[in-house]
């Protein structure tokens, strides 16, 4: 399986992206450390990006994709990520858009994925709400059917690259129990936007979209009309795998800061690399590192199989994402002070790994998926 060894056109492809980034986007990611980025400037990184396909690596090749799967863009995706969370997250998201946009209405996809692609567009996803978060069923925001049109009026929140987006793939109520998806332009439909300060990740966007009877073509439904909430599930099986590769960027960024550490610093007469609790703790870092990756590419593996993978997404999320934290703080723990320093990078990725665990699903949340995927009994209804 393609997850365990890179073919020799995956190994190319992501020596080239490596190159690429730690030549052109890590002094800006350097840069704007803690700082947002503006917009202009992140078309400007995504246009870049493009250029060795991403977003697009796993849309088919008629869509004007690449159409390596999503295992090989995970490949890629993880370099990203490695360097740059923030600017991992608004890539991600496009990637998620473009996808969406290829299974689209031929004048909905002939209109948006061309930018997307290009990395002109940005796109985003608009699903959590002030008080609906992981229960998805719960969605206020309301489409109502006017003639041709839906006017759509609610508050959505936690939006990752909201601040950013040209277009959002929104999630609305459009009847008394039917969810949709519904595409709203910001120019020509209109909606407000205001940004989120976090703990960390502030380069990228998090914002709060506002829809004030947002006059939508019903032509712009994705999806059936009542199909939103099946199609968000379907959603989350693949978000919940590229939310544990940010983990894994983190850790492999923790571990190759703490590994270059303990080679230069010296306690004792000697550099901390030959005392046996450090060379013990980067074993484990290595050793957890690795297995969140596994994780994540079994379950991209079957989604390019065309296999559902729930449970199996799930795990990878959970698995990825707290051990990340633990990661990320062990690295903190061994730069000792200095890993308290802005100096040195390792107390950011602390910062940022914390975050991680949240979106797309709680930790709390992928343990009762798991559970339920293996007794068949649910904890909630």
């Amino acid at each position: 399986m393609t997850y365990i060894q890179p073919t020799e056109e995956q190994r190319l492809a992501v020596e080239g992206f490596r190159k690429f980034l730690h030549g052109e986007i890590k002094p800006i990611a350097r840069e704007y450390a803690d700082r947002f980025i503006p917009k202009d400037k992140m078309r400007e990184i995504t246009q870049a990006i493009a250029e060795f396909g991403m977003p697009g690596a796993a849309v088919p090749v008629e869509y004007g994709g690449l159409g390596l799967g999503f295992v090989t863009q995970a490949m890629l995706f993880e370099e990203l990520v490695t360097v740059s969370v923030d600017i991992g997250l608004c890539v991600m998201i496009n990637n998620g858009a473009a996808e969406h946009l290829s299974h689209a209405p031929d004048h909905i996809r002939e209109k948006y994925l061309p930018g997307v692609l290009a990395g002109k567009l940005f796109g985003s996803f608009a699903i959590s709400e002030p008080d609906v978060g992981s229960n998805v069923a719960d969605i206020k925001t309301r489409a109502v059917r006017e003639g041709d049109h839906f006017i759509v009026n609610g508050e959505k929140t936690w939006i990752t690259n909201g601040h950013y987006s040209d277009f959002v793939i929104c999630t609305a109520r459009t009847g008394e129990k039917a969810l949709s998806h519904i595409l709203i332009d910001r120019e020509e439909h209109g909606y407000e936007s205001r940004n989120i300060e976090k703990i960390a990740l502030n380069s990228q966007s998090t914002a709060q979209l506002f829809f004030t009877d947002a006059r939508v073509p019903v032509a712009n439904l994705l999806g059936g009309e009542g199909e939103g909430l099946k199609n968000t599930m379907k959603t989350f099986e693949r978000a919940r795998c590229h939310v544990g590769l940010l983990s894994v960027g983190l850790m492999r960024a923790a571990l190759e800061e703490s590994i270059a550490y303990s080679k230069e610093r010296k306690q004792f007469g000697k550099v901390i690399a030959a005392h046996q609790l450090i060379a013990a703790k980067i074993a484990e870092m290595a050793t957890l590192t690795d297995a969140a990756r596994l994780l994540c590419f079994r379950a991209l593996s079957l989604i390019d199989a065309g296999v559902r993978c729930d449970l199996q997404s799930s795990m990878a999320k959970w698995f990825a994402t707290e051990a990340g934290v633990k990661v990320c703080r062990m690295a903190v723990q061994l730069h000792g002070g200095n890993g308290l320093t802005k100096e040195f990078s390792v107390e950011r990725l602390a910062r940022e790994a914390i975050v991680i665990p949240i979106p797309d699903g709680t930790t709390e949340i992928q343990k009762l998926i798991i559970a339920r995927g293996l007794t068949g009994i649910p904890a909630f209804v």
